[in-house]
Order: structure tokens, then sequence, then C-alpha cells
């Protein structure tokens, strides 16, 4: 691997173990373009530029979420290590328990997440079904939710068990989400969630 480093280029070896944070500041001196949503998922690294429909939805889950709790409680696409190889993760919309803390490098605490909301994107989605599915179920992340504007569909995952998740229920667009027996504590309307 050929490593740019203060103007000169030489070789990495082969044999060193990159750590998330060697890759972030890695992104960060290369500049990722605005409007870039950044992720590590099991030591790749995904770039997914960020769609007006995808906007749309998070900002109207934040919207709700913002009538029960408050906004220091809420993240959208912030950094959280997860549990599993290489997992430093920006989920689109997350909400933290009430004393969340943050760690010594100034990120949140995977071990604080109560909610998760991930908004499908057609180059990612095997991510949010698979690898990061597995890594909110090991971080013992209580409600995952995942929101697909190409079916018009919610796949709602609750109950984690080591890397899965025991229960799941599906809700077509338009259908209400009751979330109150959870740490969310309010019916999720799904009217207005646009379709792609």
């Amino acid at each position: 691997m050929t490593v740019v480093d203060d103007d000169r280029i030489h070789m990495a070896e082969s044999n060193h173990e990159w750590t998330l944070d060697e890759m972030f500041e890695g992104l960060e001196r290369m500049g990722v373009p605005e409007g870039f949503k950044t992720e590590i998922v099991g030591g790749n690294i995904f770039m997914t530029p960020q769609r007006k429909i995808h906007w749309d939805i998070i900002a109207n889950i934040y919207d709700q979420l913002r009538t029960k709790h408050p906004r220091k409680r809420l993240v959208s696409d912030v950094r959280i290590d997860y549990p599993g190889y290489l997992n430093g993760l920006a989920s689109d919309m997350a909400l933290l328990a009430e004393n969340a803390a943050v760690t010594d490098k100034g990120l949140c605490r995977y071990q604080d997440v109560e909610f998760v909301a991930e908004v499908i994107s057609r180059s990612t989605g095997m991510n949010d079904y698979g690898p990061k599915k597995a890594a909110y179920a090991e971080a013992k992340v209580p409600v995952y939710l995942i929101v697909d504007p190409y079916t018009g569909r919610c796949v709602l995952h609750t109950n984690p068990k080591g890397e899965e998740y025991t229960a799941d229920a599906r809700f077509d667009f338009g259908e209400p989400i009751d979330l109150t027996d959870t740490p969310v504590g309010l019916v999720l309307d799904t009217a207005d969630f646009p379709r792609d």
C-alpha cells in the first residue's frame, strides 16, 4: 500500500493493522467531498452522497423524536465506534441515553445508544441489513429501524442477543410504528416518508 505523508511517498508495511483513528485521520487528510457521508464498516470505507429524499426522512424522524427528547440526546451522521472489526459508524439518526457520556477522544459511546434509524441508500443498503445490523445487535442497541424509500417499507429490529435481533416487524410507509414500550417512548408516524 502506498501512503502519502508530508509530501513524501513511502510504502507502508504490509503487516500493519490499521486502527479506526488512523483510517479516519487519513480520510480527513484526503478531504471527503462535501455532501458525502463517510463510514467504516468492517474495515471497509464507504462514502455515500446524501440525497434530498434521504434527508427528508431523517429530518422527519428527528422532528418526531424532538417532541419527546431534548436535542442533546439526538445525533445524526456522528461517528460512533461499535463492536466488531473496525466499525466506525455514522448512523442517520441515533437517540442517546439521558446520562450519555463521551470518550476521552470526544466520541459518543455505543453503550449509550438506545435507538438507531438508518435510511437505505442503493449502494450501501447491504450494510444496513447485514454488518451494521450485527454491530448494533452486539452493542445491545435496543431498537434498530431500517427505512427503505425504494420499497416504501420499514423494518423494526428489537431484542438484541449476540450479533442478532430476536424480534422484527415490517411496516409499510403510512403505518404507525408503536415505540411507546421502548426507550423511544412514542409512536412514529411514517405517513410523510417520501418514496424514491
